[in-house]
């Protein structure tokens, strides 16, 4: 082989591979090379999250046009929706843990049965918010000083997105099936279906094209219902005709106490997890709010830049979830470890390349979202002190992935618990407020916490507890 063919014959491999992720593929994550099956896993989770991004940019700009009302009625039914968001990502983690362990066991029968047990539950916990969006939108809505316009137009949206909750649910906890038996690809198109139907229907229903109807804000939420419920039928017609490594049988569907059980109280670690993260963060924007307006703004876009270019890092980092359930189901906790350190290295290394360039381009990106000057000073800002931080973030993301795909997922929580609301949040209000440093203490009271939190997760992950733990 001469010199010139090599690199020709790598990026064939590299290829092939790359189509092998999106297609999806039989191999045995606990057999292959570690660096291979984190890429398999990986790309698609990638690729789901940026769709996910990609729906949520398209969505509000359509709603956008409806004024600022409508923009506002989002807004406020978005935040009844974090905790359904937090209940159905806590779910998921949960199920993710157990399906890959049962996976890495080879006991793919047990993994369809947590499968089902883990749809009975999602559907359980969907028709109380069902019943109080349906019946009380208008009183949620007014709880949250909604305007004039929301109260009398606005609050058929909430109606639907809160009474059409079951399918948000079931969207996560079944992709999250998928992602612990190793099917990233699947839950990845499943994604792309229910988000690409959605990006259609908005315009159509909102606007009232064609022989539609003019819905207006009621049509956003419609359109959701619909793309995400068409997205559900997809995974569950795939359930039963069988994925690459799990498959659904009519004798599975049964309920089955002892495996709900253990669902549900793993799953209440994950629970505790996104409630800790969310209401953290509540509380440090309203902190940075005591600095005006144009800090918040400079906050929120500096949030999503940093949302939107850490997908492929959270990609990789669930991932290791998967692997790391995986693994334990066949035994191989050094394996699992392995997989771990692979893992955290290479998102290191991007996250390294992401912090350069926030660090060399942090005010011309926050200029891409607006013009004010001192918005593009104080995001500029953020982008900059968060950059020294990254490389060690790195590592948390994946530490904590490996908690929450090992079962622990209580440990996690108990950390957030501390370096978030004992630390994170009475260090911003004393650099910030006390001391006077404004949102720039702020920004420093973030990244001491989380460079601490990002030590001390990985500390603990070397510890190696997680590796005994049963689910």
């Amino acid at each position: 082989m001469t010199d010139s063919q090599i690199p020709q014959s790598s990026a064939q491999s590299l290829w092939q591979e790359l189509k092998n992720a999106i297609r999806g593929t039989e191999a045995d994550y606990t057999q292959i090379k570690i660096g291979k099956a984190v890429f398999l896993l990986a790309v698609p989770m990638i690729l789901e999250l940026i769709m996910e991004s990609t729906f949520a940019v398209v969505d509000i700009f359509f709603v956008g046009t409806l004024g600022a009302s409508a923009v506002a009625t989002v807004g406020l039914t978005e935040t009844y929706l974090f905790l359904l968001y937090s209940i159905g990502i806590g779910l998921s983690m949960a199920v993710t843990a157990v399906v890959a362990r049962r996976i890495g066991e080879k006991e793919k029968d047990q993994a369809a049965v947590a499968a089902v047990q883990a749809i009975f539950l999602a559907v359980l916990v969907s028709v109380p918010f069902a019943f109080i969006g349906i019946f009380f939108a208008k009183d949620l809505l007014g709880l949250m000083g909604a305007d004039a316009w929301t109260l009398e137009f606005g609050y058929r949206y909430t109606q639907w997105m809160l009474g059409g909750n079951a399918v948000i649910m079931l969207l996560f906890v079944i992709n999250s099936v998928f992602r612990g038996a190793g099917d990233a690809a699947i839950a990845m198109r499943v994604l792309w279906i229910a988000n690409g139907c959605n990006i259609i229907l908005d315009p159509v229903l909102i606007y009232g094209l064609g022989p539609f109807p003019e819905l207006g804000i009621q049509g956003a939420a419609i359109a959701t219902n619909i793309g995400r419920g068409v997205g559900v039928l997809v995974q569950l017609w795939t359930l039963f005709k069988g994925g690459k490594h799990i498959r659904m049988l009519r004798s599975h569907l049964q309920l089955n106490g002892k495996v709900i059980a253990n669902i549900i109280r793993t799953s209440l670690g994950g629970i505790g997890q996104m409630i800790v993260a969310m209401t953290s963060w509540i509380f440090v924007m309203r902190i940075i709010s005591e600095f005006g307006s144009q800090a918040v703004a400079g906050a929120t876009i500096a949030l999503r830049i940093m949302m939107f270019t850490l997908m492929p890092a959270w990609g990789m980092s669930n991932a290791v979830a998967t692997l790391v359930g995986q693994n334990l189901g066949a035994q191989k906790p050094d394996r699992a470890e392995r997989s771990v350190w692979v893992t955290g290295f290479w998102n290191m290394l991007f996250l390294i390349a992401v912090s350069v360039f926030y660090f060399i381009f942090s005010e011309p990106l926050v200029d891409i979202f607006s013009d004010d000057a001192e918005v593009i000073a104080i995001g500029g800002k953020w982008l900059t002190i968060v950059s020294y931080s990254y490389f060690v973030y790195a590592w948390w993301m994946v530490s904590i992935q490996a908690f929450n795909g090992a079962g622990d997922t209580a440990t996690p929580t108990k950390i957030n618990l501390v370096f978030f609301w004992l630390i994170q949040i009475p260090l911003s209000y004393l650099l910030g407020k006390t001391l006077g440093f404004e949102h720039t203490g702020v920004f420093w009271a973030i990244f001491i916490s989380e460079t601490s939190v990002g030590l001390f997760t990985l500390w603990l992950f070397t510890r190696g507890r997680w590796k005994t733990v049963r689910v």
